[in-house]
């Protein structure tokens, strides 16, 4: 099993962490999503659901969506929490075949699992001539540079960074970022666009180990490892921290049969 698959099926033992301390997602994402689409989102198919922290957002604004989940236990935790216009299905990306076309496909943290062989035209594939596809997360981290410094520090002696790197070496401070950049060379996506949404939250130190509990680069260390990482960032975090938890979301639309 390839590293991406390792941790992309990591999450499961720690679905309830999962779904109490990650953070949802704004009624903003979905005001720039249908501003995007032009027209009324009605049907959506979501990439690697998670415990339905986006499937929620989406749904409660009345889009019909089929969430598909590759993890049984993250896949019923997302049951307890989405509304009945919710249809789940325990699926890796690579697994769904073409079939149904939805207005919208996206993904929330959740694009870099997915295998880059065939991507696009299996995205292309499940998605109606002009519907949208979209993808949104971003790092969540201590707002203050001091703070985000010694918890890097206290992390360096298990792991040189928590972060998933970009799938395509996008480096970060380029104008367009991954999958903006694989989607501006696909053939099958036209109008790729990149926006941001800036949050700020405020968690208590043991909310914010909580998070780091449910982050795939902790979740493959080794047990002893990971109590020792968490232990030595623990001390160093003021007891109340300042979150920046930015979105980014890439839009893109799919272009008419030929």
């Amino acid at each position: 099993m390839s590293d991406r698959a390792f941790r992309a099926l990591s999450f499961g033992a720690m679905a309830e962490a999962y779904e109490r301390f990650r953070p949802g997602y704004p009624p903003e994402l979905f005001d720039l999503v249908a501003a995007y689409a032009g027209r009324p989102v009605r049907t959506a198919l979501e990439i690697g659901a998670g415990t339905g922290k986006a499937t929620r957002l989406f749904a409660r604004r009345g889009v019909v969506v089929t969430a598909t989940e590759p993890d049984g236990a993250m896949l019923a935790e997302l049951r307890k929490h989405v509304p009945d216009n919710v249809r789940t299905v325990r699926a890796a990306f690579e697994d769904l075949w073409p079939g149904e076309r939805y207005g919208l496909v996206y993904a929330a943290a959740a694009l870099h699992w997915t295998d880059p062989e065939d991507r696009w035209s299996r995205m292309a594939a499940l998605l109606e001539p002009g519907g949208v596809f979209a993808s949104m997360g971003g790092p969540i981290q201590p707002a203050d540079p001091a703070a985000r410094e010694a918890v890097r520090a206290a992390r360096a002696p298990f792991l040189e960074s928590d972060d998933v790197p970009s799938p395509d070496g996008t480096p970060p401070g380029h104008d367009m970022q991954w999958p903006g950049t694989e989607l501006r060379r696909s053939e099958w996506f036209t109008d790729v666009q990149q926006s941001a949404i800036q949050r700020r939250l405020t968690m208590s130190a043991s909310d914010y180990l909580g998070h780091l509990s449910t982050v795939s680069a902790y979740l493959v260390l080794p047990p002893g490892e990971r109590e020792k990482v968490f232990g030595q960032i623990g001390r160093v975090l003021p007891g109340t921290v300042e979150i920046a938890a930015d979105i980014t979301v890439h839009l893109a639309r799919r272009r008419h049969e030929r």
